[in-house]
């Protein structure tokens, strides 16, 4: 089976299960209390230039981004998302279930713009009303574009203007920061965004998420609201010395730019072949639109996930390179995508 469903069908790169079993007999304090988590959190800091963040560690992006919210949030405030945003489409109504309405906009890139930021607040302007309040982005996109540094800093200027927060999803900030002609590193989002995270569970760890709240108004008391959301993991070290791991030596960079360049490989095939992707590749995500009985056929031999229908006869579907794909991976693929068309 060629495996392109997603970019975390294998467990953790071979670096971060070695200190994992280096640390294994350590004993640690709890609940993220330990120097492991310590040393993580200031490697964190001093990569976004940031020193007087505060960075938590949580098991997962939806885990995370329902924490934040809930914490960032009163009651009658709203966060405001592309309609493909993860908040949005996967996360089963967690920020609603937390008590906020997300006021899902449509794009044609999974991209917000300072005009839909306007057009939604000027439309949400009494008391009868949710208040917009948060701004939530992903980078990259869940249709795998990758906003660029001045897109961000405009969506800064217009949040300010506006009084709203800026959040960023960074489930895949890797692809997006390795990502071609991208230009925003890490202390670019420390100094953009109100908080962000910075995804391991898809690029190299067995499971984790950094969250990093570059706003200090945002920072009091929050570990009450991870307690309270159950996120806060007991042993927390698992989290720590993963990330410390990870970002050592640029891995963490270096595995995202793995994936960035075998989606690259696959796309440049896919065009040679006559089949070019749906969305122009930004990052390590493709979307292709294939016969239904191509699609079906491929089920064998490719795991892949299903994006919906777009007529009667064709529907598309979505190819995710991860650090571990190979160059052999890519030209499988291709070529059972080439029998298909013979």
């Amino acid at each position: 089976m060629i495996y392109f469903r997603n970019d975390y069908s294998t467990g953790a790169h071979p670096a971060v299960l070695e200190a994992l079993v280096r640390e294994n007999s350590v004993r640690s304090p709890g609940y993220g209390c330990d120097p492991l988590c310590e040393t993580a959190a200031d490697t964190i800091r001093a990569l976004c230039a940031a020193p007087v963040a505060d960075v938590h560690f949580l098991v997962g992006g939806t885990q995370v981004n329902a924490t934040a919210i809930a914490a960032f949030l009163r009651p009658y405030e709203a966060v405001i998302a592309a309609e493909s945003g993860h908040v949005c489409v996967h996360e089963a109504g967690a920020i609603e279930h937390g008590g906020h309405k997300v006021i899902a906009c449509p794009t044609p890139n999974g991209k917000l713009t300072p005009e839909i930021l306007n057009a939604v607040c000027a439309a949400h302007s009494t008391e009868h009303m949710v208040a917009p309040r948060l701004v939530y982005i992903s980078n990259t996109t869940e249709v795998g574009t990758v906003y660029r540094l001045e897109e961000l800093r405009r969506l800064r200027a217009a949040c300010d203007q506006l009084g709203l927060l800026l959040y960023c999803d960074g489930a895949r900030l890797g692809a997006a920061i390795t990502a071609e002609g991208s230009d925003a590193g890490f202390a670019d989002y420390a100094a953009v965004c109100d908080a962000f995270t910075i995804g391991g569970t898809k690029n190299g760890l067995l499971f984790g998420e950094a969250l990093v709240i570059a706003n200090p108004a945002l920072q009091p008391a929050f570990r009450f609201y991870m307690k309270q959301q159950g996120a806060v993991l007991a042993k927390g070290w698992l989290l720590g010395v993963q990330f410390s791991a990870l970002l050592k030596d640029d891995l963490y960079l270096k595995l995202a730019a793995v994936s960035n360049r075998m989606a690259a490989i696959l796309a440049k095939g896919l065009v040679e072949l006559g089949m070019p992707p749906r969305f122009t590749p930004e990052s390590n995500m493709i979307f292709l639109a294939l016969p239904k009985e191509t699609a079906k056929a491929l089920e064998s031999s490719v795991a892949f996930e299903y994006q919906g229908d777009l007529d009667q006869s064709t529907v598309c579907i979505r190819l995710v390179a991860g650090w571990y794909n190979t160059e052999e991976d890519v030209a499988a693929l291709l070529a059972l995508l080439k029998e298909t068309q013979l």
